[in-house]
């Protein structure tokens, strides 16, 4: 594969104009996190009723083989939402990942921390070789160590923002499989363009890296196909900016998902989410970020429910697939209410309101 890179160096000293006293910024800033406001989401988790923050039952999974794999169609881009923000994608041919979470929980400790609600719809040792991985930023809802580590194996080339490409490193990658961005930086392969663009949110693994690296969104135009990967946001106009530069997108996927009123600058409603899409000029909207953790206090299905109701009031084409789900941008886009059977009693009434039965 050619991994030529277009204006940008491999591993570039953090000289961006957002890089400054030793952290990555936002353009417009955000409020820091306080120990009050800390106290306050602890004892909110501690004291405040929540309705099916988890499935109840097994969800529906469309499990998936390597032969699977291989007999899609080489001249078509062929995604797959794994779970979460991981999504799988055949670009005619190659395999790549788009912040592949394999692991059993969202969380440095093994035994503790957000629990998957569904297995993966295919293993890590189940994949073929996988030619890329596309990391949005470090949180650990999207960089698994132990699947980098197991997906280095296949000699695969990660393209990471700014800074991550050190733990990579320190995680056993060579340094020559390792492709860092910052805003705005563009590869081309081949016939593709990969361009990694803004967001605003925030990085960090533990208590002392807080956005000590960057974080960001993806852009993939491909000669037939234009995607768009959110990775994690709050809305801001930076959405127009990239819908004016790369779009319009054929296929975006949002983050909608994990929000909260108290953490609203950097986690979008899925009525911002939807809002987002048209600012990208997109055609068909995915939402991500949900359905696989419980990662805020919202019932895990809300964030399609609230994503559907908004889409369908702007006319919205929405693709809402199960786990393992082979979708075609030019095949028929089925948008399933698939999450309705697993809705509560105590909950229908209010989620009908938001988006009526059909």
């Amino acid at each position: 594969m050619d991994h030529h890179l277009a204006s940008q160096t491999r591993h570039q000293t953090p000289n961006a104009s957002q890089f400054y006293k030793g952290q990555f910024h936002n353009p417009e800033p955000i409020p820091a996190n306080s120990f009050s406001n800390i106290a306050k989401i602890i004892g909110r988790y501690i004291t405040e009723k929540r309705i099916d923050p988890m499935p109840s039952s097994q969800l529906p999974i469309n499990m998936l083989t390597k032969a699977q794999l291989v007999q899609l169609d080489n001249n078509q881009l062929h995604v797959i939402k794994l779970g979460h923000s991981s999504i799988l994608l055949k670009v005619y041919g190659e395999y790549w990942l788009l912040d592949p979470v394999f692991a059993e929980r969202a969380s440095p400790f093994s035994s503790f921390g957000p629990k998957r609600f569904h297995e993966s719809p295919i293993s890590l040792s189940a994949l073929p070789p996988i030619d890329r991985v596309l990391i949005s930023h470090n949180h650990y809802d999207h960089l698994d160590k132990q699947s980098v580590i197991e997906l280095a194996k296949m000699n695969t080339q990660f393209m990471v923002p700014l800074g991550v490409g050190a733990d990579l490193v320190k995680w056993g990658l060579k340094k020559n499989q390792i492709d860092e961005f910052d805003w705005w930086q563009e590869q081309n392969n081949g016939d593709t363009l990969i361009a990694f663009t803004p967001t605003r949110h925030f990085s960090g693994r533990a208590l002392s890296d807080g956005n000590k690296t960057l974080w960001g969104s993806w852009v993939i135009k491909t000669p037939n196909e234009s995607l768009y990967f959110s990775g994690d946001s709050g809305y801001f106009d930076g959405f127009k900016h990239i819908g004016k530069r790369y779009g319009p997108f054929d296929l975006t996927m949002i983050e909608t998902g994990a929000y909260d009123k108290d953490w609203a600058d950097v986690h979008m409603t899925p009525e911002q989410s939807i809002q987002a899409h048209i600012d990208l000029r997109g055609d068909i909207m995915m939402p991500i970020h949900n359905g696989t953790f419980d990662l805020a206090f919202h019932s895990w299905y809300e964030p399609l429910e609230r994503a559907y109701g908004a889409a369908k009031s702007h006319n919205i084409n929405l693709h809402t697939p199960i786990p393992g789900q082979v979708f075609s941008l030019h095949s028929e886009n089925q948008n399933k209410l698939w999450w309705r059977k697993f809705v509560s009693d105590e909950a229908r009434i209010s989620l009908t309101a938001v988006a009526p039965t059909e």
